[in-house]
């Protein structure tokens, strides 16, 4: 058996290694490593994919929130909704560009951001929501887009972890997570689903405006070399980034596919034991799996986290210190926050190892210890 890792890149490279090894020494011969043609090719073929209107690539996940946010207009000490229980990078940049975060709850089964919350919250400061499609899973769109044109508020999409996930409207449309709100986001860092071999970014949006905006941001503001005409940054994706993500995107689909096997195979093996409960998939959402996530009942996680170590089986947990609770945000001096299915999924969640080349044998190995773990606890 080969070892086992929490995303196994360099198998899935193997796989793909005269395609990607010929598009790098290509990049390499023309010597256009800023916005070549691989970069072009690359947009337009995401752009594709996405079905949206515009795609406007960039340096990392991380930069496309703030570019989005940038684009928007948003003002210091404007409130931005958002989930506690997701990665920094969502709230990160909401410091730093000195607006106020509001943290509210996810759903429990979903772990997705609650609609009701998000209307709770709502203030006259509100000016936009950023829901995170967390683990590959879509957040509830249809109620946030609602809410949304309710109270006259932007929506930014984190999609960094759920590229290629679909969701499905009351009405039966379908659109990709990404595509739906005034803007989307996502990462290409090595361990996402469309993952690069280095950093990498891309935003989405359907408004012509918004994504010429968003394209000059990301160029230090200007459209013209030299002549700035608003504030910008240097947020770039690099050309032999893009001629691997190129290659990639064509398996993207295939490498959906894979995940949601082993996904099925972790729910037929976990199916029985009370003491486990694995992801949910919603009726509006696919799922792509991203992370596998579980959520224990009456079992010690820390001695299961390292019980595994031992058996050479790698686990996370995505996340320990929800955003409400983190150092970095007490400068904004945020009331007292009760958030107890965020706090409770805190304690509770594991993720195991989740890629597109797991195998029988090691899918049967890791099923096999933790369910031992669990019935001998």
């Amino acid at each position: 058996m080969r070892p086992i890792q929490m995303v196994d890149t360099k198998q899935q490279y193997l796989k793909i290694k005269t395609e990607v090894d010929a598009a790098i020494h290509e990049v390499l011969d023309t010597a256009s490593y800023i916005n070549g043609k691989a970069v072009q090719d690359f947009t337009a073929q995401l752009n594709n994919y996405q079905g949206s209107g515009f795609t406007i690539p960039c340096a990392n996940g991380t930069d496309a929130l703030q570019i989005a946010m940038m684009a928007l207009d948003l003002q210091p000490g404007d409130e931005v909704i958002t989930p506690s229980f997701t990665y920094i990078a969502t709230t990160e940049v909401v410091a730093l560009l000195k607006l106020k975060p509001v943290f509210v709850e996810v759903d429990p089964k979903t772990f997705c951001i609650d609609p009701e919350s998000v209307r709770k919250a709502i203030t006259a400061k509100t000016k936009a929501i950023v829901p995170v499609h967390l683990y590959g899973h879509a957040a509830p769109m249809e109620e946030i887009m609602q809410i949304a044109s309710e109270f006259g508020l932007y929506v930014i999409e984190d999609n960094a972890q759920a590229i290629g996930c679909d969701y499905r409207f009351s009405d039966g449309t379908v659109k990709k997570t990404g595509s739906i709100g005034t803007i989307g986001a996502t990462s290409f860092y090595p361990s996402k689903n469309l993952g690069a071999y280095g950093d990498g970014g891309a935003i989405f949006t359907n408004d012509k405006d918004l994504a010429h905006k968003m394209k000059m941001i990301a160029n230090h503001g200007q459209q013209t070399r030299y002549y700035h005409e608003i504030v910008g940054c240097n947020s770039r994706l690099d050309s032999i980034q893009a001629a691997i993500l190129n290659i990639k995107l064509r398996e993207l689909d295939h490498y959906i596919v894979a995940r949601q096997r082993a996904a099925a195979f972790y729910d037929a093996a976990f199916s029985s034991s009370e003491k486990i409960t694995t992801p949910f998939v919603a009726p509006y959402s696919s799922h792509v799996y991203h992370q596998y996530t579980l959520q224990l009942n009456q079992v010690n996680r820390d001695g299961l986290n390292a019980y595994l170590a031992e058996k050479k089986i790698p686990s996370m947990i995505y996340y320990p210190v929800p955003g409400h609770k983190q150092q970095m945000f007490s400068s904004f001096h945020l009331p007292e926050m009760n958030l107890k299915v965020t706090d409770w999924l805190t304690e509770r969640v594991i993720s195991l190892p989740m890629h597109t080349e797991l195998d029988d044998d090691q899918l049967t190995y890791i099923t096999e210890h933790i369910l031992n773990f669990i019935n001998n606890e």
